[in-house]
């Protein structure tokens, strides 16, 4: 029993991530190999033509897909990092007050707050047409529908997904440390990047794959902020599931989509380097 202590523990884990996980991906692997339609049914028929064609049909949109998911990750990046080490090094006894107020947003839907973001950033809205009374913006002014705002709202609604992981690693570093390189006669931006930067390259690890990958697939900011030049490989899938009815393709688009995703990740960890990153989260 003590040997079979460790699988039982781990078997409700195993389970539900085999009912929930493996079994839906199982289903969906199966959709995508079939032809057909909605109102005959489809078939199985090993169509593996279905991924040529979804992805020469748009690639457009799975490149802008990744061009997005990108810029966001790195304005996440820029913002999350001196947030996260200020909470962790500066704001004192009031960190809590500040995590909190991080996270306070997200008691409010994901899709009410990127529509307050399209009636903030509206051409004749709050600010935009405040400026534009004033005479400080043209009256062609215009942010919605461009990747400026699609963007943008991707860093507002993901922005707390890099600053968690960025700052629980941050809050593990030793200040003592710190002051022993500063006593050693390092600098403050030497001792930042000989010493805090090493010592957070977990936390920026984890930040970036838990924002880059939903980042990327996510429907609803393109939706709403973008237009037509703005559409993301998440809205092609949604429209082809629930609106053209055409399984095999959005099936095709969504393995399509994780195996990109999959391959940029394997990839972004062998660039930061896996093993000094887990080595300096076992330390």
């Amino acid at each position: 029993m003590k040997r079979l202590t460790p699988y039982l523990l781990a078997l409700p884990s195993w389970m539900w991530l085999a009912i929930f996980l493996v079994v839906p991906m199982v289903a969906m692997a199966s959709v995508s190999l079939q032809t057909g339609n909605a109102i005959d049914g489809f078939v199985m028929t090993f169509s593996f033509s279905n991924f040529g064609d979804a992805l020469s049909r748009y690639s457009t949109q799975l490149l802008r897909s990744l061009l997005y998911g990108g810029l966001a990750t790195l304005a996440m990046l820029l913002i999350g990092y001196p947030v996260a080490y200020w909470i962790a090094f500066k704001a004192g006894a009031r960190k809590s007050m500040y995590l909190f107020l991080l996270l306070l947003p997200f008691f409010v839907s994901f899709v009410l707050r990127t529509i307050s973001w399209s009636f903030l950033l509206a051409d004749n809205g709050i600010l935009f047409g405040t400026l534009k009374s004033w005479g400080v913006l043209p009256e062609g002014f215009h942010v919605l529908a461009t990747t400026v705002a699609v963007v943008g709202g991707l860093t507002y609604n993901f922005l707390p997904f890099m600053i968690l992981p960025i700052y629980v690693a941050l809050e593990r570093v030793d200040p003592r440390v710190v002051e022993a390189a500063q006593d050693l006669y390092a600098s403050r931006t030497a001792a930042f990047r000989r010493v805090v930067l090493p010592l957070s390259l977990p936390g920026v690890f984890a930040g970036v794959l838990m924002t880059f990958v939903p980042a990327t697939a996510d429907p609803v900011n393109a939706q709403v902020l973008g237009g037509t030049e703005n559409t993301m490989i998440g809205n092609i899938i949604q429209t082809a599931y629930l609106t053209n009815l055409d399984y095999p393709t959005a099936s095709a688009l969504s393995f399509t989509l994780m195996a990109v995703l999959l391959v940029g990740i394997f990839v972004y960890a062998r660039a930061l380097g896996t093993e000094n990153v887990l080595e300096a989260a076992a330390r």
